[in-house]
């Protein structure tokens, strides 16, 4: 088979993969899952699930689609297993219900870029009316949607990659600024403290769990984007040094976040508890408290930030469906893009309705053993995020352990490391992809699916 179009180079695959990686989840997400998981010790166990189970599922994800050249459910045709396509199938369910809530919560993140811009600092005592107003938040989901689809039509060197290029070099700027100022803040030495000198005493199951699930679902694995991006990758490149680099990348930028908003909170008297709610609700009026000028500067500066993050995302998600249609379906890539995007943004009108507008998303019920209503965008992201994600990268890891065998998997990587065979990384990642990766997801996805569906939990 000829080699497809892809990235013009390796600095674009990483930038484009990096991008991602990094989403929402690394701005606000990871420094609250830290705030309420034990502070440093959170962090220690996030890394080391990185290297030890997220690591190897990436490279075997990017070997994968850089052998087959195809979309998640191709590359399981193109290796002669048909049978196994249904896991690129589920990949890309996930991906249309993930991006259908989460260009809603991008359309938040733009619309307070534009309210802070203006002076808006009151607007987050006015989040409950600003979600609810699905006329304006819809305005600027459909915005951000066109972006991203704008993008995606480009194609790969000329899209994906370019924008990569732009958004990935001044998002690592601005958090970089963020931080830097942070850090001069009061109480960012006691924000430090926190932050950066464990208390091994912290770690418990519950730390150990949620440290597990974000690692995982932080890495854009399970949904077939890096089986995406792979297909696109030159034969020469090491794939090896490249997951290392976008490994990197993302936990880089997920521990500046850290820096960046704990001396904020702290400096202002929060709590360091609150995630999604702390972010549009609360850091508004610390923004205010800063001064009309610096405010502003700082407060677009952030809710820029976490626009770049949502937009580097949603890309490389709509590219996965779109590369299953462009491949199989052989449809032309622009009409695919505008469709998909299209059907996507409709289909994420009852969680642009679920925060107030409309009762019955809202008051979902939903789960089987539930004894409380959710909001409907909860409920999407507890379905795809929480369930789809992990029970797709097990059935990944005992395909890739099991079926494709790992001396495919090593003479796949080997095409960009003559001598990686011999090396203790190999290694490492036989053992890992056999022993650790699929049995560790697997009990994630039943630990999953009983919290979430039964209400039963193993930690209090």
């Amino acid at each position: 088979m000829t080699e497809r179009s892809g990235f013009s180079s390796k600095i674009g695959f990483i930038a484009a993969a990096a991008g991602s990686a990094v989403g929402l989840g690394n701005i606000w997400k990871f420094p609250f899952e830290v705030g309420e998981s034990g502070g440093a010790a959170f962090v220690i166990v996030y890394l080391a699930f990185c290297l030890i189970l997220c690591f190897p599922l990436m490279v075997a994800e990017i070997a994968i689609g850089r052998k087959a050249q195809r979309n998640p459910v191709g590359a399981f045709i193109a290796l002669g297993h048909e049978k196994w396509s249904f896991v690129g199938k589920l990949g890309i369910l996930s991906c249309v219900l993930i991006l259908s809530f989460y260009n809603v919560v991008a359309g938040w993140c733009f619309g307070y870029f534009i309210e802070i811009l203006f002076g808006n600092f009151s607007i987050g005592g006015q989040f409950p009316v600003f979600v609810k107003d699905i006329i304006k938040v819809g305005s600027y989901s459909i915005l951000f949607m066109a972006t991203t689809a704008y993008i995606v039509s480009r194609g790969i060197s000329g899209g994906i990659e370019k924008a990569a290029k732009i958004l990935m070099p001044v998002l690592f700027i601005i958090i970089l600024l963020l931080a830097g100022y942070a850090m001069t803040l009061p109480g960012a030495s006691k924000a430090a403290q926190f932050y950066l000198f464990p208390d091994f005493s912290k770690i418990t199951g519950e730390v150990v769990y949620n440290a597990l699930g974000h690692a995982f679902f932080s890495l854009s694995l399970g949904m077939g984007a890096m089986i995406t991006y792979g297909s696109y990758v030159g034969k020469k490149d090491n794939i090896i040094s490249s997951a290392v680099a976008i490994t990197l990348l993302d936990v880089g930028i997920a521990f500046m976040a850290g820096l960046m908003l704990f001396p904020m909170v702290i400096s202002q008297g929060l709590d360091t508890h609150g995630g999604a709610g702390l972010v549009f609700m609360s850091l508004p009026g610390v923004f205010g408290n800063m001064g009309p000028v610096m405010g502003i500067v700082v407060g677009i500066l952030f809710f820029l930030l976490l626009s770049f993050a949502a937009l580097t995302s949603t890309v490389s998600i709509l590219e996965i469906p779109v590369s299953y249609l462009v491949d199989e379906k052989r449809i032309k890539r622009s009409r695919a893009v505008w469709l998909v995007a299209a059907g996507i943004f409709i289909l994420g009108i009852p969680s642009l309705s679920s925060n107030g507008y409309s009762g019955f998303f809202t008051k979902f019920v939903t789960y089987f053993g539930a004894s409380d209503p959710t909001d409907f965008m909860t409920f999407i992201s507890d379905v795809a995020s929480n369930s789809f994600l992990p029970l797709n990268g097990f059935l990944m890891a005992l395909f890739v352990a099991f079926i494709w065998k790992k001396e495919n998997l090593f003479k796949e990587i080997s095409n960009g490391s003559k001598n990686f065979s011999n090396t203790l990384v190999a290694k490492f990642l036989g053992f890992s992809i056999k022993y650790l990766c699929p049995w560790i997801l697997g009990f994630v996805f039943v630990l999953n699916v009983l919290d979430k569906f039964f209400g039963l939990t193993l930690f209090g």
